[in-house]
């Protein structure tokens, strides 16, 4: 049974798009790997950018510098 966690920023990504993610990492996995997509697992992390850091900084602060 195939798990796949995918963590994005909290950012307003769409219902419809969340899809998309899970139907497309399903598909690489089919593809890919050859598995069963009725057993394949997709977990969507939705974390707050301050709660993300990159370089030793939150991503909020990143992105107030325009990085």
């Amino acid at each position: 049974m195939p798990y796949v966690n995918i963590r994005i920023t909290r950012e307003g990504a769409t219902p419809e798009q969340k899809a998309r993610l899970i139907q497309g990492a399903t598909q690489l996995l089919v593809d890919v790997l050859g598995k069963n997509p009725q057993t394949t697992v997709v977990i969507i992390d939705e974390v707050d950018t301050d709660n993300w850091g990159i370089g030793g900084e939150t991503v909020t602060a990143r992105r107030q510098q325009g990085r």
